[in-house]
């Protein structure tokens, strides 16, 4: 992890969290804020930890982990740029339920929970905007329920790349590199089964991996 520097106004202006805030307000914000670099594998926060601060992602990719003392590791989501953690912590002092780890170097702005209240106080926009937030990753963890409980693991496959990908010239790809032993820990299976899950959907047609990502065929869908 680098040491600490200053977050920028047009840095700011990236994040959907605070669109249509005034140059006076991001400036204010950008004043209570701060920017660190963490390396390939460092943990930002780890499951446990008391929370004192709220992530937002400038650039890189991270997982959201949880783990037995077996060491055995399910990832519940995988960050990119423009999304936040850490804001739970703003609503209890209750200890942190994940570890957050960088998959790739990732670029973080850091504003502190107490920082971060008086934000929310202060504009609706945030504060409605971290609430649907907080209501679409309910909607997530009931989806993975569902899907853990009534999907085998080609429908686990075909429900995670669906969700993953974006529109690339309107075609559906997965542009975020993802493994297949983290896919595996991401739906509850065996990196081999998913593996094997991957080439089948290839061989059909259904998916085409390449060097800019995993391009998804519309019949997925039907997975």
């Amino acid at each position: 992890m680098t040491q600490a520097t200053a977050v920028s106004v047009v840095a700011l202006k990236t994040f959907p969290l605070f669109h249509g805030l005034s140059d006076e307000s991001l400036a204010s914000i950008a004043r209570v804020s701060m920017m660190r670099r963490f390396p390939r594998g460092q943990s930002v926060v780890c499951a446990g930890d008391r929370p004192d601060y709220v992530y937002l992602v400038l650039t890189g990719s991270l997982k959201v982990v949880v783990s037995d003392e077996d060491g055995r590791e399910v990832i519940l989501s995988i960050l990119g740029q423009g999304e936040l953690f850490g804001e739970m912590g703003m609503f209890d002092e209750r200890p942190r339920s994940a570890s957050v780890i960088a998959v790739v170097p990732a670029d973080l702005v850091l504003i502190s929970k107490q920082d971060f209240r008086r934000i929310m106080q202060e504009s609706f926009d945030v504060s409605w905007r971290i609430m649907c937030n907080l209501a679409e990753r309910l909607r997530n963890a009931d989806r993975k329920i569902e899907s853990l409980a009534l999907m085998d693991v080609y429908g686990r496959v075909a429900r995670l790349l669906i969700e993953m990908a974006e529109d690339v010239g309107g075609q559906s790809v997965v542009v975020r590199r993802i493994s297949k032993q983290d896919i595996a820990k991401m739906i509850g299976a065996s990196r081999e089964m998913v593996s094997r899950v991957m080439k089948d959907l290839g061989q059909q047609g259904l998916i085409e991996e390449g060097p800019d990502g995993i391009l998804l065929r519309e019949r997925l869908n039907d997975v």
